[in-house]
């Protein structure tokens, strides 16, 4: 039994820093993401001659960017949610369903 419960620990304490990487990259996606847009709209200015169009054309499209990566976040932080709820679920029924067969 107490192999069983360390083999969860470790699962869980696993998950927990796997998502703790995943999240930590979003700030540093955003970021890229509008400075790469802003760069590649000086860049187009400069060599096209057209002002300022561009840069703020490419840095909306940058602020595109990190905003979709905020909301492909938040949709995998609700899969993993309600994976996990659903495997709570699973373990309270079937705890509960023992108890239920002793008595």
């Amino acid at each position: 039994m107490g192999v069983i419960i360390r083999a969860r620990q470790f699962k869980t304490v696993q998950q927990h820093w796997k998502s703790a990487g995943s999240y930590s990259t979003l700030g540093l996606e955003i970021a890229l993401s509008v400075v790469v847009g802003l760069f590649v709209g000086q860049w187009l200015d400069e060599k096209l001659g057209t002002g300022s169009v561009f840069t703020i054309i490419w840095f909306l499209f940058g602020l595109a960017a990190g905003g979709r990566a905020v909301v492909r976040a938040l949709q995998r932080a609700n899969r993993e949610a309600q994976r996990a709820a659903a495997e709570a679920e699973k373990e309270r029924r079937a705890y509960f369903d023992g108890r239920d067969d002793q008595h």
